[in-house]
């Protein structure tokens, strides 16, 4: 079968519907999943808001049906959802139809095992893959097919995270991206009895995204929501990405918060839950994860970016917690996956505990660790552009763990190329603004030379 063989990425599957993802792909990848997976329990299979993504699952639930596997069919579900059910159920796998953030013209598939692991190309991909570039097909007996609305027993789960606290009344502009995050969030205040007045912004599920790309973490996608929870006078806003795997917010007088700094306070939430224990983070930024880790008792441990690698990570060091800078933030007690609710649930929870505002919590951490926010450029030849800083900083303390990481005593900067886009992402942090901002235009003339 003629396949794009750039849809196959490191931790997930994703191209152009119906250019190279389409019903024919996605009934191909769905028994190369029975394939190489060998299920013996149900797998679950769940889809996003994307305008294609019905049409995209009823071919995976034909392709392992056919297969032999017994299926519980979802429906319109977050990704943390989806990762819940297949924990939760103890069911044998799972696959979400979702291009996550992308454009609205993107789909694919993000897929697990039993107990939540991450299939990636060295544990799945490449094999499902080479499975899809065959012209075999699997018929077994028909496996089963049920339906299962899982959305109760999630917001149950949910909830728990707050521990019993009483949350304080708020003012929260929630913004889903046209996602489903925003009817989840609904049903949490409803059913949690949340004393929570919502602004709601972008809340109606819309699969052609009509403000374009659904991704907060883009600077661009901002404004709109940062504005709004400004002059509502809100306590709180918080934004997800379309799938709802990542969460991001923004403090009371409207200034978006970066997860780098949200993630210090989640870092001292978990480690004062589980003394001593390891907190995963990524090489983009490091110097406030590190602080926060060690003064807070735990152990930190650096892994390459990406979720399924950061997963892997947490399993084998039995890690409670991880935080990416790109609003990704995963819990041991949530199978070691990624959660757009979980945080949610935290931050309401420390800012009832405290009777503080987000601004007083995360104020002197940004005050402290200065950023440049991540830049990305289109670049020719990424690896030669690395090879290239390499050699031009060569005094500084350098490591290739992803990409490439110049650590100095005054700053520091990472550049690797992305997982999913043909792109070159930069991060620099500083002791001040002054020296961010310097490297960052010494750093970008030199890619620059190259795109």
């Amino acid at each position: 079968m003629k396949i794009d063989p750039t849809i196959f990425k490191a931790y997930d599957i994703r191209g152009i519907y119906p250019k190279n993802i389409n019903e024919e792909i996605a009934y191909k990848i769905a028994q190369g999943y029975a394939n190489y997976c060998r299920p013996k329990g149900k797998v679950l299979v769940g889809r996003d808001v994307r305008i294609h993504s019905q049409k995209l699952q009823e071919a995976v639930i034909n392709g392992l049906s056919d297969a032999g596997v017994n299926v519980c069919d979802v429906g319109l579900i977050t990704t943390d959802m989806y990762y819940f059910g297949v924990g939760f159920y103890n069911f044998s796998g799972g696959i979400q139809v979702t291009a996550s953030h992308n454009p609205p013209e993107w789909n694919g598939f993000k897929m697990v095992r039993e107990n939540v692991a991450p299939i990636t190309q060295e544990t799945g991909i490449n094999q499902i893959k080479r499975f899809v570039e065959t012209n075999k097909k699997i018929r077994r007996k028909m496996g089963q097919v049920e339906k299962k609305d899982l959305t109760d027993d999630y917001l149950l789960y949910v909830l728990k995270w707050l521990e019993g606290v009483k949350i304080s009344p708020l003012k929260v502009v929630i913004n889903p991206n046209f996602g489903y995050a925003g009817i989840i969030f609904e049903k949490l205040v409803h059913k949690g009895k949340l004393p929570i007045e919502l602004i709601k912004l972008n809340c109606e599920p819309d699969g052609t995204f009509p403000k374009g790309r659904p991704d907060p973490f883009v600077p661009e996608n901002r404004p709109e929501f940062v504005q709004l929870v400004k002059k509502s006078n809100s306590d709180l806003g918080i934004a997800w990405d379309a799938d709802a795997d990542r969460v991001f917010f923004c403090t009371e007088g409207g200034v978006f918060v970066e997860p780098y700094y949200i993630n210090t306070l989640f870092i001292k939430i978990m480690l004062k839950k589980y003394p001593k224990q390891k907190i995963i983070y990524d090489p983009r930024y490091t110097w406030a994860l590190r602080d926060s880790i060690l003064e807070n008792g735990g152990i930190p441990v650096v892994c390459r970016v990406g979720h399924s690698f950061i997963k892997e990570k947490m399993r084998s060091e039995n890690a409670v917690f991880a935080g990416e800078s790109s609003g990704h933030t995963y819990y041991r007690d949530f199978w070691y996956a990624d959660s757009g609710m979980i945080p949610v649930m935290q931050i309401l929870r420390i800012l009832s505990l405290t009777k503080k505002k987000l601004s007083d919590l995360i104020f002197p951490i940004m005050k402290k660790y200065h950023i440049s926010g991540e830049i990305n450029s289109e670049v020719r030849d990424k690896e030669k552009v690395i090879k290239n800083l390499s050699e031009l900083y060569t005094d500084g303390k350098q490591d290739q763990l992803d990409g490439l990481t110049v650590e100095y005593e005054n700053f520091r900067f990472n550049v690797r190329p992305s997982n999913t886009e043909p792109l070159l992402r930069l991060n620099i942090e500083g002791k001040s603004k002054e020296i961010v901002n310097r490297k960052k235009e010494e750093i970008l003339s030199v890619i620059r030379n190259f795109s």
